[in-house]
């Protein structure tokens, strides 16, 4: 388990961490799994709810930093396919928050040049919700500062099936041969393509796992664990994540090799 240390730097303030950052070694596609908004709220005497809805403040100041640091990929997990398991009135709920978001910060996505793409079996969400999906990635098609992807009733093991059903029915169109299927071939298949994958997977909360989130795309990316709630997880919390990203040796399988020859 790796979680960001911030012992060393507790005593910095934000712009002290700001001026830590080096342009060239910053993820240029960031994933967050946003966990613990439930709890936030149990432990405020607060409905479950209210943690979703303090939240999406978490979720506007990645925005804003990813855009003035010039991280081009933001893709966090909203609504898993194991979330439907949830009490019918928080599921309502949570649905009802997802309407709203995309009804009201459409205008401010614009603005700021943010493309909106949802990926997951979106037939499931309620028609109502499927409308706002549909008609914010329309209007924020032709824009391309910040690719902000929403995984809404998404699995990672549902995607790769999804993935390999597509492939094979290209395979019966004659548009491929079996034998030329190869990794690029299945990744353009992937709901996130044509992204990069993650290079940094932020999880909140504590939690020490992926849940089923991204697992192709996660291959090489590297996770940081924090146990800041997700509520919680502003703009001092993504810089020391950034800065702990930066530490890391990311060698992709090879040996880099610190002796001189």
């Amino acid at each position: 388990m790796t979680r960001s240390p911030t012992g060393d730097l507790d005593h910095l303030s934000e712009s002290e961490l700001s001026a830590k950052l080096e342009t060239d070694l910053l993820p240029k596609h960031v994933a967050v799994i946003m966990d613990g908004n439930g709890r936030w709220a149990e432990l405020r005497g607060l409905p479950r709810i209210a943690g979703h809805r303090e939240g999406i403040n978490s979720v506007r100041e990645m925005i804003t930093l990813c855009l003035e640091l010039g991280i081009h990929a933001l893709t966090i997990y909203a609504f898993s396919q194991e979330n439907w398991n949830r009490p019918t009135q928080e599921i309502s709920a949570l649905m009802g928050l997802l309407e709203h978001y995309l009804s009201t910060e459409r205008a401010s996505l614009i603005e700021q040049g943010v493309r909106f793409r949802a990926v997951g079996r979106h037939e499931l969400l309620p028609p109502s919700a499927q409308h706002w999906v549909r008609t914010t990635e329309k209007e924020t098609a032709h824009l391309g500062k910040l690719v902000l992807t929403v995984a809404l009733s998404y699995g990672g093991r549902a995607e790769i099936v999804d993935a390999v059903k597509a492939v094979v029915r290209d395979v019966q169109a004659g548009t491929i041969q079996t034998e030329l299927i190869d990794e690029p071939t299945v990744q353009r298949h992937l709901s996130t393509y044509p992204l990069p994958d993650p290079d940094l997977l932020i999880r909140t909360s504590g939690e020490a796992r992926i849940s089923n989130f991204l697992l192709w795309q996660l291959a090489y990316t590297e996770l940081c664990f924090t146990p800041t709630l997700w509520p919680d997880f502003r703009r001092r919390e993504f810089l020391l994540a950034l800065i702990e990203y930066q530490r890391r040796e990311r060698r992709f399988g090879r040996v880099l090799s610190t002796v001189p020859s």
